[in-house]
């Protein structure tokens, strides 16, 4: 069974970058890699705040939110 992995991002160069080197870097056979653009989907900020993230980018890996670098907090993409 996968485990549960987000990748939370707005969108930004250092949101990108993260993207490609850390969130494709998972072990597909054991997570199920969801890639969320809160610039876009700004409907699903609240899930983001529930999970822990605080600002973006951010991986939610086994429920615990990774802040990899600061490029936005959330409430900037409000």
């Amino acid at each position: 069974m996968q485990a549960k992995a987000i990748f939370y991002h707005a969108g930004c160069p250092v949101c990108v970058e993260a993207e490609r080197s850390l969130a494709t870097a998972l072990d597909a056979k054991r997570y199920d890699v969801e890639v969320v653009h809160l610039g876009t989907s700004r409907e699903r900020l609240p899930e983001a705040e529930r999970a822990g993230v605080r600002s973006v980018p951010a991986l939610v890996l086994d429920g615990v939110p990774l802040h990899i670098n600061f490029g936005a907090s959330l409430d900037a993409l409000r």
